[in-house]
């Protein structure tokens, strides 16, 4: 049997077997006819036959690259089950022989990178805090801190007084897994850290006692939530044309230290990352960006 033939076999089975409503049998139709077309496209293929003679590696593939191309998550997850359904009445029918969907796993969606700030971008955000405030202050120790650590948020908010050592310019960081690691701070944050500690922190707490590096006015431990709200008010102070994530400080960090030279081994440890192929994601932003100022300044780009 051809394709359109097993298509309209299987959507009146649908409405038989299942009494599936009109529209529903519509989207079946409109997936399994769309990955047909797609599947067709082999120059193997024979494209009245595309979907019989399918193997699971082509239709793994054929939803990947839905994905890739930028279709939402759910249009892809519903192809999926139009395909894994559509086999298996197939199969159950005897007319395709093996069932290619049987073991179709879930597409992986693409990586995506992380939104980036360009230096220009991360200087405007650190001068946004009013330093004349103990807030504004120590807003600015820890925008500085942030993007010289490259910190987790998480990291950053329980980060106590006896893990920072300005003397030698390193934080102790207890990561992911509970993974320790030594992580370099760097002259300016150091000097940020020195006023808001001397300063600012003293004014925030009044007498009461906290372990934390980075208080709220009053005297708790600032949280997740706080910080995502004080940077988002600096970055629209500073003017920035997208709002950042908590994490863009961090991936900042990572895209500028690369495209400054430092190697991804190093980048690695100082990210914590347990895996290399999680940090390698960076270079791609890196990559990107050399890319984009090739074409712009050679004179033949």
């Amino acid at each position: 049997m051809q394709d359109d033939e097993l298509i309209t076999a299987f959507v009146e089975a649908l409405w038989l077997e299942e009494n599936l409503a009109e529209n529903s049998r519509a989207a079946y139709r409109r997936d399994l006819e769309l990955a047909a077309r797609r599947l067709s496209g082999d120059e193997a293929t024979d494209e009245s036959r595309a979907l019989v003679v399918a193997s699971g590696e082509a239709l793994n593939r054929l939803l990947g690259e839905r994905l890739s191309e930028g279709a939402a998550p759910r249009s892809v997850a519903r192809m999926r089950s139009a395909l894994r359904r559509f086999y298996a009445w197939a199969n159950r029918e005897g007319l395709i022989q093996p069932n290619p969907a049987a073991d179709l796993p879930a597409p992986r969606r693409p990586r995506s990178l992380p939104t980036d700030l360009s230096e220009a971008d991360v200087e405007a955000l650190l001068d946004a805090p009013d330093t004349a405030s103990p807030l504004g202050l120590r807003d600015r120790a820890m925008l500085e801190t942030l993007y010289a650590t490259g910190l987790r948020v998480s990291e950053l908010v329980n980060l106590t007084l006896n893990e920072i050592h300005l003397a030698h310019g390193l934080a102790r960081i207890t990561g992911k897994g509970g993974r320790e690691r030594l992580v370099p701070i760097g002259d300016e944050a150091i000097d940020w850290l020195h006023r808001y500690l001397g300063e600012a922190r003293p004014a925030l707490l009044g007498e009461r006692q906290v372990n934390a590096v980075f208080v709220t006015n009053r005297a708790a431990p600032l949280t997740r939530q706080a910080f995502w709200y004080r940077l988002k008010h600096h970055a629209r102070h500073a003017g920035l044309a997208r709002l950042p994530s908590p994490h863009t400080l961090r991936h900042a960090f990572a895209t500028h230290l690369l495209n400054h030279g430092a190697d991804l081994r190093a980048l690695q440890m100082l990210l914590g990352h347990a895996d290399l192929s999680t940090t390698q994601i960076y270079t791609h932003v890196a990559t990107a960006r050399l890319q984009a100022l090739h074409a712009e300044h050679h004179p033949r780009g």
